[in-house]
């Protein structure tokens, strides 16, 4: 792969709610230079959905000379309220680029089912019922509903590219059915299930043989047994519903099990770099949201629900990286062992 990264979370923005409430510039750059230097990474995907945060964190990442996937995260937005983020984005991602940082801009992500005007339903639950939940119904709906997106994106790209002068992506889900003459790098947010394990090498192929490079984002899988046979859906053991006072637990006693993790993550790089993927982000490095909690009632220890590749620590710091409020998970290590390879400098990539 030519951009081994991994997705830097700056705070998902979510009704009201923000997944990372505390966001220190001083620990934003120890982390953005342990993912260079530790993980071996030279890209690095930014999201959120603050564009403030956003351009910090790109900054710092500038200063590193990594190449930067500058991807505000809409959720819950009209698209009136997208346009305006990805506007703003797009001009603080050029003004970066224009200084000599190597930029993607990622113009949204899984978009249809994260946000409002695409698919009927007031959550991802809802909209995802909606349009799985009539199998018979589903190739109109999904032909619906990437008739919208696209001609969203239409919309999106021409305001983009007026602001911003470098490449422009989107991360997809398969079903949105993208129309890639928009843009210039090919995206996918692709996960392995079981469901789905004993083709998943092929799919990779297949896309890679498509017309210009590929990336692939959002993979990942959480940190209890069993859960990379159920990935996407292995956040799932956490509780969610309607609005209430009480702090999130799991739905149950979960066996932590990092050696897992750390296997999924080894295996699907391994899949992505031998089939030809242009660059790779493994989703994530952390969520701070979702703290580690090894003392007490095993529910109440969300990092099991977490994706991120380190635990976060509620109080005080870890011990390998004095100062942060983390500790590296196994999989930490299995992306390091895999980018360890060679960290190549950013640049631009052959197009085919």
């Amino acid at each position: 792969m030519r951009a081994k990264g991994i997705c830097y979370d700056t705070g998902f923005l979510r009704n009201g709610s923000d997944s990372r409430e505390r966001f220190h510039p001083d620990v934003v750059k120890k982390e953005l230079t342990i993912i260079r230097d530790d993980l071996h990474c030279n890209a690095v995907h930014i999201t959120g959905g603050d564009p403030e945060r956003l351009e910090l964190a790109a900054r710092f990442a500038a200063e590193l000379e990594m190449e930067i996937w500058f991807s505000p995260y809409p959720l819950e937005l009209t698209t009136d309220e997208i346009l305006t983020l990805l506007a703003d984005c797009a001009t603080r991602a050029e003004q970066l680029r224009a200084q000599g940082a190597e930029v993607v801009f990622v113009a949204g992500v899984e978009l249809s089912v994260m946000n409002h005007g695409f698919i009927e339903g007031n959550s991802p639950e809802e909209r995802l019922d909606w349009l799985l939940g009539d199998p018979a119904r589903r190739p109109e709906k999904f032909a619906a509903t990437s008739t919208r997106l696209n001609a969203f994106l239409r919309r999106a790209t021409a305001v983009i590219r007026e602001r911003f002068h470098g490449e422009v992506t989107y991360a997809a889900i398969q079903f949105e059915s993208i129309n890639w003459d928009l843009f210039d790098i090919r995206t996918f947010e692709l996960i392995r299930s079981a469901e789905v394990a004993d083709i998943f090498r092929d799919a990779v192929r297949s896309l890679v043989a498509q017309p210009k490079p590929v990336a692939i984002t959002g993979f990942g899988t959480a940190t209890w047994r069993g859960a990379g046979d159920n990935a996407p859906r292995s956040m799932e053991i956490l509780e969610t519903g309607a609005a209430t006072s009480e702090p999130p637990r799991l739905n149950g006693e979960y066996e932590r099990d990092e050696a897992g993790q750390a296997a999924y993550l080894s295996e699907l790089l391994e899949i992505f770099d031998s089939e030809g993927v242009d660059s790779a982000f493994v989703f994530l490095f952390a969520l701070y949201n979702l703290p580690h909690r090894p003392d007490g009632d095993p529910r109440d220890d969300l990092d099991l629900a977490s994706l991120g590749i380190v635990k976060v620590l509620e109080d005080g710091h870890g011990a390998t990286y004095p100062g942060l409020p983390w500790e590296p998970k196994a999989a930490f290590a299995a992306v390091a062992d895999h980018y360890r390879g060679g960290r190549l400098p950013a640049g631009v990539r052959p197009h085919v």
